[in-house]
């Protein structure tokens, strides 16, 4: 019995709001509906990997190294749910041009809730090389889905809210 081929979950949005929990929280749903997956965030590849540099280049070449590394996984027919920063239109267009599963997940929130909800300490701080502070983020034009998190809503109803989008766009 051949399965059909594996999804790319691939999860985008700022830092803090909320990509690798989501992540999470939908494994189960995706690896009922889909077989077995794999969770992964930018932050576990950089530490696998040793990507150390947060200037513009260096995150524009990590995350063209992420979509190579999320491809060979699916290729492998194991469901990748990635989670990343990465907010470069030539990486969303590279994966759509090289991975047949792949579904763009846009999780849009606020910078300025961020930080004044302190969801990562280095928005706060003078640091440089923060994407959506001092880079300049290239945020989705036509994301596969899109959830917007203002952090009015439980964890659980942007899950459900996601699962739902997915279904829609798999036909499961």
């Amino acid at each position: 019995m051949k399965r059909k081929q594996a999804f790319l979950f691939w999860i985008t949005g700022l830092s803090g709001s909320g990509k690798t929990t989501l992540a999470k929280k939908i494994n189960s749903f995706v690896e009922k509906n889909f077989g077995p997956a794999v969770i992964l965030s930018g932050d576990n590849l950089r530490e696998i990997f040793n990507f150390d540099k947060f200037d513009k280049k260096s995150r524009l070449k990590y995350a063209l190294s992420y979509s190579k590394f999320c491809k060979k996984v699916i290729d492998l027919n194991i469901n990748v749910i990635f989670s990343t920063v990465s907010l470069y239109h030539n990486i969303r267009s590279w994966n759509r041009k090289n991975i047949k599963n792949y579904l763009e997940i846009y999780i849009e929130s606020d910078i300025e809730k961020l930080i004044k909800n302190k969801k990562k300490p280095f928005y706060k701080k003078k640091l440089v090389n923060i994407v959506g502070k001092n880079i300049k983020a290239e945020f989705p034009r036509r994301p596969d889905i899109k959830i917007k998190n203002n952090f009015t809503k439980s964890i659980n109803k942007l899950k459900k809210e996601l699962i739902k989008k997915i279904k829609i766009k798999t036909g499961k």
